[in-house]
């Protein structure tokens, strides 16, 4: 573990931890030879089974040594099973990833084995021909929760979560979802992948009619601006709002979400994602609603995104050459605006304070040679 020192070992006990290290390989590579041949032999044996899991244990991403499991059970043991011996068998196989998905939560093929026991749980019992699978779909159901609870933003989890919804026979209701994503948020508003699984719940129920886009829309930004104003500096919150800003095409709505970025932006002068949003958005009102606006307005937005844009690329040097080519774009946004605006300023902001807004110096914007490089003959101007 990382900040704990490790206690100085004897020459005595580095060769045994050697030796034994040497051992278990030795181990290893005779039990992977054996499982291999077996598998080219095509061996289907209970035997062979029993070696799978062996193996299996000692490195459960080797996806052959699934593979030839699956095919143990589907073309030898399953021959001779009862329904309800089948039945047995996948819940021991269930157990047992469940087992190494405890000490192995984001192995791909781990999860894998456990959707194919899912799919070929057989029909039963007699009285009731979903019985079987309805139980074993929401008992994967809870285990899911139960891996959720231990780490809430396992994407793997989150991801097999959504296949098991989509697969289990007797639905769960999508309101008692958007429920277990709220709870998840509102522990931790840094969650991408409850973010992002409240997003597709919303869309579901959008296209069936079951919410009312509008209404629930509005509901939802209350509570993205609540993470935003709890941690601005997160992405997750900042992404979820862009989803439900979309394609911009409410010119009310971006003005209010504006409004209420740039209230943020005066406490957090600094944050990145705030100076983003906002050239973001202010692009997106021009292009989308240019006739709307008037001349004067469009002038003033455009300024804004340039210095913003200035600000961006002291606060966040990483990115400089990203803000730079966005820059020349706003002017070329549409040819109208520059028309309109001829040469338009370019804010240069004080490198001990934030500019985002117009103010402080304001100079001609740079202009590119032929080779892309910027002119040095820049004047400035007091505003």
């Amino acid at each position: 573990m990382h900040g704990v020192k490790r206690a100085p070992q004897t020459t005595e006990a580095r060769e045994a931890r050697k030796r034994k290290e040497q051992a278990k390989l030795q181990e290893y590579l005779k039990l992977n030879d054996d499982v291999l041949a077996r598998k080219k032999a095509k061996n289907w044996s209970h035997e062979s089974l029993d070696l799978t899991t062996r193996l299996l244990s000692m490195n459960p991403e080797f996806y052959t040594v699934w593979n030839y499991r699956r095919d143990i059970l589907t073309n030898g043991i399953f021959f001779e099973c009862t329904p309800n011996d089948v039945n047995d068998i996948l819940n021991t196989d269930l157990d047992m990833t469940m087992t190494f998905l405890r000490l192995h939560p984001k192995v791909y093929w781990i999860w894998n084995h456990r959707r194919w026991c899912l799919e070929h749980v057989p029909d039963g019992p007699e009285d009731n021909p979903i019985g079987w699978k309805a139980q074993h779909w929401a008992m994967e159901l809870r285990a899911v929760d139960k891996m959720l609870d231990a780490d809430a933003r396992n994407f793997h989890a989150w991801n097999y979560r959504r296949y098991v919804l989509a697969s289990m026979p007797v639905k769960k209701p999508e309101l008692d979802e958007l429920a277990y994503t709220t709870r998840k948020i509102e522990a931790n508003f840094s969650n991408f992948s409850a973010w992002h699984q409240r997003s597709k719940v919303y869309s579901s129920m959008w296209e069936k009619g079951l919410l009312d886009e509008t209404k629930s829309k509005d509901e939802e930004f209350e509570l993205v601006k609540q993470a935003l104003y709890v941690d601005p500096h997160d992405q997750s919150a900042w992404i979820y709002h862009r989803w439900l800003v979309g394609n911009g095409d409410s010119k009310v709505l971006l003005v209010r979400e504006i409004a209420v970025i740039e209230e943020l932006s005066d406490l957090e002068p600094d944050c990145k994602w705030c100076l983003e949003s906002l050239v973001h958005y202010k692009r997106l009102l021009l292009r989308k609603h240019f006739s709307n606006i008037t001349d004067p307005e469009r002038q003033k937005i455009l300024e804004e995104c340039l210095c913003t844009l200035a600000t961006l690329e002291n606060i966040d040097p990483p990115r400089l050459k990203r803000y730079e080519e966005i820059a020349p774009h706003e002017q070329e946004l549409e040819p109208q605006l520059a028309l309109l605006t001829g040469v338009s300023t370019f804010c240069k902001p004080d490198k001990t304070k934030s500019a985002h807004k117009p103010g402080g110096k304001v100079a001609t914007p740079t202009t590119k040679g032929t080779h892309g490089k910027h002119d040095d003959s820049e004047k400035s101007e007091d505003v």
